[in-house]
């Protein structure tokens, strides 16, 4: 098939959508990626780019075509200039950097913003091609628990532009099972969402690397390791919290990521006298994790309160599992029924701090064999429920389905 993928977010951004792309091409499809320039988490286009911006133009046998966007800078302001900037500059740039170009299908990632959608269905009303949308993040929902907008007269514009882009897709994939009902009550057909989740991120196994020398050495410490995103969502006022309870206990944090919510973490660590408790590591690729996750004793996911977060499986949670170490978590609704069903570790509600540090008290009472147990049924569970060979076989499926529906004939590589 020759596939329109449309993401604001792409290499040498780490986002699992360059995984798809790689594995859609590895598996003969022809992939064009339309998306913005290389600015997350830091706000600032990365200076490779800015120097050599022909070398970020291919990724793994697909074509990259980017247009011209505001960074997301630093404060609430550029971010929602960031948004609007992509999907103008996408609506107006992409067609005319993909004329002549047929597509067969568009596939749009949607992590956040919601935004992303208006390019594709420019895309899709010119190139007469079905859209398939992967919602990670639920809008308006989303932007209303972590305090983005709080205005009701704009989230429910916000809900009218969700309404507007659902019912112009031709298919849309949830990644939780929660927000399938959440997505149908926009739509008059609520067959045309289905549930697909993320996979787990493609990494060594954590036994087989290295330590990672980032670490300091602690021998004697229990180490737990949160890897991704240091934003609002993730609710580090409660993990400081927990480690405030823990600092009689020979417990350490080690927070390998970046985010908006950073520098307030490193503030707050200082005040609280947590330095030797509490260490940022900062970002790394993804290929890095393994050597993290080498020194922890398990691995920690959390999520603020609020209904929305309930619905939503953390993307690291996958990648978690599939490590093969035991599972801290703080949240509430569908995470917590993930760690819960696969007896990967133990999950107490989210905002409850006094509960993560009984948890890890418990967990750093047991047996090394029983936590090393955990682990393995952690893998066992990630291969069975979110097997990423299967699930983009899944994906595939459903876009060929759609292109048949639409009456074309899939070109292979080549074909125009």
């Amino acid at each position: 098939m020759r596939l329109l993928v449309v993401t604001q977010y792409f290499w040498p951004e780490g986002f699992r959508i360059n995984d798809l792309v790689a594995e859609l091409v590895r598996r003969g499809h022809e992939v064009t990626v339309l998306t913005g320039l290389p600015n997350y988490p830091d706000g600032a286009v990365f200076p490779a780019y800015r120097a050599n911006p022909r070398n970020f133009s291919g990724f793994s046998g697909a074509n990259v075509v980017r247009v011209p966007m505001l960074p997301r800078g630093q404060g609430g302001v550029w971010l929602i200039l960031n948004y609007l900037s992509f999907a103008l500059s996408a609506s107006l740039f992409g067609p005319l950097n993909l004329r002549g170009r047929p597509f067969d299908a568009i596939f749009v990632y949607e992590p956040s913003p919601i935004t992303v959608g208006i390019p594709a269905i420019v895309m899709r009303w010119l190139k007469k091609a079905p859209i398939a949308f992967w919602v990670l993040d639920l809008w308006p929902q989303s932007l209303e628990a972590v305090g983005a907008v709080k205005s009701p007269i704009v989230l429910k514009l916000v809900s009218r532009l969700v309404g507007f882009i659902y019912n112009n897709c031709d298919l849309i994939l949830a990644q939780s099972r929660s927000f399938v009902p959440q997505i149908a009550s926009y739509l008059d057909d609520d067959q045309r969402v289905v549930y697909f989740p993320s996979w787990a991120e493609v990494i060594d196994p954590p036994e087989h690397a290295l330590p990672a020398p980032e670490v300091p050495a602690s021998p004697d410490s229990f180490d737990i390791v949160f890897a991704g995103n240091v934003g609002e969502a993730q609710d580090f006022p409660t993990l400081l919290d927990a480690a405030k309870l823990l600092v009689d206990a020979p417990v350490r944090w080690l927070v390998v990521g970046d985010g908006r919510k950073a520098d307030w973490v490193r503030s707050e660590i200082i005040r609280r006298n947590l330095e030797n408790k509490v260490i940022m590591l900062g970002r790394y690729p993804i290929e890095r994790m393994p050597s993290f996750f080498n020194q922890a004793d398990a691995l920690l996911v959390s999520l603020k309160s609020d209904p929305i977060f309930a619905l939503t499986i953390p993307a690291k949670l996958q990648t978690y599992l599939a490590a093969g170490l035991p599972i801290l978590a703080a949240l509430d609704g569908v995470g917590a029924d993930v760690v819960h069903a696969s007896g990967a570790g133990f999950a107490v509600a989210a905002g409850d701090a006094a509960g993560l540090a009984r948890a890890i008290r418990r967990l750093m009472a047991l047996d090394p064999t029983e936590r090393q147990e955990m682990g393995r049924r952690g893998r066992r569970y990630a291969e069975a429920e979110f097997d990423r060979g299967r699930l983009i076989s899944r994906m595939e499926a459903w876009l060929r389905d759609l292109v048949a529906r639409q009456g074309n004939t899939p070109g292979g590589p080549g074909v125009s």
